[in-house]
């Protein structure tokens, strides 16, 4: 979810002047206008690129006059003079990074990863020009010191206390000498970052297809899979063949079903070596100066390691706690995997075929052994999950949780054709927010699913002004008659992402720097939790309807999904503690001048024993979390949150009502006030008590 994109950039002043763009540009630019659209929305049909970096400039320009007037104030420091004017200033500036932003990860093309290029060393320079500020960091030192004694309520102490913190861990305290070794670290890194992600892109994207001239090869695929190929090979100007792509709605079902094993090594292949090919697209050299200059900025700013600095202000506190967290998860979900392993090594050995199950046979054999198990069929489950009724199951959870309602406004604005508007409304029809939401893979999406804002709720002059939010997804297209239908993986990350929204719309408290903000291993909470609603069989009544029949989903099939619930726990808790596994690996390390990333990697999946049948989610080159997202030394917070969120549904199921209106407005409180205190604090107002890890190793069949 994103909180402020530019976290620093509201912490400070530059040194370095730019012109203000000419007074017709400035007219022409809606980014120095009032936005008169709906809700005030980015007028998208109207910003172009070439108003992007003028803006920028200019809310640059703006921030830097907004800052001198705090740091030029000869009166005394206090809250209104100096921490209030500071959480305040920069709106110019993220009104535009609010739009840019997101569509450079919903909607690139070269001329928006150019403009990428051009803005980062600008802002990164901002950041730090503000973060670096003596004078600033005097000022808010100086309210610090006295925050106790000067009558203030606690938001107003917690916002003081959060903006000195943050001042000091980016380098506030450091010599002169030392703060320009800092500024060049982070401006070498934001390029690094920007670099791994555009490699990424078009290693997905661009640099890799699967095109199938032979129908022979498609044996074993269902009829809709083949026609979302064809339709993908038409849009790729190769028409009358098939084809199938690195995004995961056309590679999984190749993997699940095609009964051609050179193409699931081929396809595989193609997917796990993204960023490894030795070409101009490789990340391995990004990889070790990103790992080496992390180390270097830790330590001068007092840690030992990355992961140090990074998890020393989550709830984890330490790396030594989250590896003791991770390896009580990995045991258990190895000993599962191990069982899997020899169970499709013997539907292998029983065809009469003499191979040895790899990696690119998982999803095909572990499907066979779904249906041997629990007699289950994935494509006949599909049926029941069309986008659509997905969509309406979500309305009707949220509805009853919360009384929300969500209106489809054809009058707002998109960012592109196929995006999806919609108003928010409380029960009584008050305006709560807008939220857009973008379902399908195309050239220029990163992959992957998240959520986003283009406008963060906030307060001004004294009004609440509401979100404007976004979910990006990569769901499988429509083909031909049959709509877009999700698998029930595809279903969870639509709640998944749904409660990031959540998240986002119920954000509220009067200072930008902590509404809504929670420590990293905290914000997956809101999502993680919305996934249990999608599983219940309430639920499922309600929006699992067969896309053909318009019959709801059987109780059979229900029950089965139920059985199977913790079916190849094994294979999903591995491939994601070994990657969190990998990320800590990286950030602690004491050489952290690396000279072999295959190697690093390697050694790292040995020394924790991740068996050959399974890589781990995210190889180095392609870890796009911790090299050009916001999880490096984080991954771990998603299982991390799920003990949080498993012990928190467990709060509503022992109540015997999935919708108990008490819990839920205390949920709805947890999620406004979430930033208002610290994460664990937080959620033992909602709970009463401690989380445990045992409901989520009893959940996931591991205990």
């Amino acid at each position: 979810m994103k909180k402020n994109i530019l976290i620093v950039i509201v912490m400070g002043i530059s040194i370095f002047a730019c012109h203000s763009p000419k007074n017709e540009t400035k007219v022409s630019n809606p980014f120095f206008t009032d936005w008169t659209t709906p809700f005030g929305v980015p007028p998208f049909d109207q910003i172009k690129e070439e108003h992007y970096v003028p803006a920028i400039k200019n809310g640059i320009e703006q921030h830097e006059s907004e800052i001198n007037a705090i740091v030029e104030n000869t009166g005394p420091a206090t809250f209104e003079n100096t921490i209030l004017a500071l959480d305040k200033s920069g709106e110019l500036l993220d009104k535009v990074t609010g739009v840019f932003f997101p569509l450079n990860s919903a909607n690139t093309n070269d001329n928006m990863q150019n403009i990428a290029r051009e803005i980062s060393p600008l802002l990164t320079a901002h950041s730090d020009n503000i973060s670096l500020n003596p004078v600033l960091f005097k000022r808010i030192k100086e309210v610090y010191g006295k925050r106790n004694e000067s009558g203030l309520d606690a938001q107003q102490i917690r916002v003081i206390t959060k903006y000195y913190e943050d001042f000091v861990r980016n380098g506030a305290n450091l010599s002169e000498e030392d703060q320009t070794t800092l500024r060049g670290i982070n401006e070498e890194l934001s390029k690094l970052s920007l670099q791994f992600g555009e490699n990424l892109l078009a290693e997905t994207n661009k640099n890799f297809k699967l095109v199938i001239d032979n129908e022979n090869d498609l044996a074993g695929l269902p009829s809709d899979v083949i026609a979302r190929a064809a339709n993908d090979a038409r849009a790729s100007g190769d028409d009358g063949k098939w084809v199938f792509t690195l995004a995961k709605p056309s590679m999984i079902p190749f993997l699940q079903y095609s009964e051609k094993r050179e193409l699931h090594e081929k396809l595989y292949r193609g997917y796990f070596m993204r960023g490894d090919n030795d070409n101009e697209f490789d990340n391995k050299e990004i990889i070790k100066k990103i790992v080496l200059l992390r180390d270097r900025r830790a330590k001068l700013l007092g840690f030992n390691n990355h992961a140090e600095y990074i998890i020393d202000v989550n709830m984890a506190k330490t790396p030594d706690a989250v590896y003791d967290f991770l390896h009580k998860l990995w045991d258990p979900s190895m000993k599962m995997a191990k069982a899997d392993v020899k169970e499709m090594q013997n539907i292998i050995d029983r065809e009469g075929d003499s191979f040895k199950l790899e990696s690119w046979d998982w999803w095909y054999y572990n499907e066979k052994l779904r249906k041997e198990k629990f007699d289950i069929d994935e494509e006949e489950v599909k049926q029941y999950f069309s986008l659509e009724n997905a969509k309406k199951g979500i309305f009707y959870v949220v509805e009853n949780l919360y009384g929300l309602k969500f209106v489809k406004r054809a009058d707002l604005p998109v960012y592109q054709e196929e995006v999806e508007a919609y108003e928010v409304q409380e029960a009584d029809g008050t305006h709560l927010g807008v939220l857009y939401m973008d379902f399908h893979p195309r050239d220029g999406k990163s992959a992957g699913a998240w959520s986003t804002s283009f406008r963060d709720a906030h307060y001004k002059d004294g009004e609440r002004v509401p979100t404007i939010g976004s979910i990006v997804m990569n769901f499988t297209r429509p083909a031909s008659d049959t709509p877009a239908l999700l698998s029930f993986d595809e279903v969870t990350t639509f709640f998944h992402e749904f409660g990031h929204a959540l998240h986002g719309l119920f954000s509220d408290g009067p200072y930008n720097r902590t509404a809504g903000r929670v420590p990293r291993d905290f914000v997956e909470l809101p999502s993680q939790i919305m996934e249990n609603w999608a599983a219940e069989p309430e639920v499922m009544k309600v929006y699992a309807i067969h896309y053909q029949t318009g019959e709801p989903i059987p109780d059979d099939i229900i029950q089965k999904l139920q059985k199977s619930a913790t079916f190849n726990q094994g294979f999903n808790t591995g491939e994601y503690i070994a990657a969190a596994i990998l990320d800590m690996d990286y950030h602690t390390t004491e050489s952290p001048q690396i000279s072999d990333i295959r190697q690093f990697e390697r050694s790292s999946m040995e020394r924790i024993g991740l068996i050959s049948e399974i890589i781990p989610r995210y190889r180095s080159t392609y870890f796009s979390h911790i090299f050009s997202g916001g999880y490096s030394a984080g991954y771990y917070v998603y299982y991390w949150a799920a003990v949080l969120d498993t012990d928190a549904y467990n709060a509503f199921k022992e109540t015997g009502d999935i919708f108990h209106k008490e819990y839920a407005d205390k949920f709805r409180t947890l999620l406004e006030t979430c930033g208002s205190d610290e994460g664990m604090e937080i959620y033992r107002k909602f709970r009463g008590k401690d989380p445990s890890i045992e409901p989520l190793l009893i959940k996931r069949g591991l205990k």
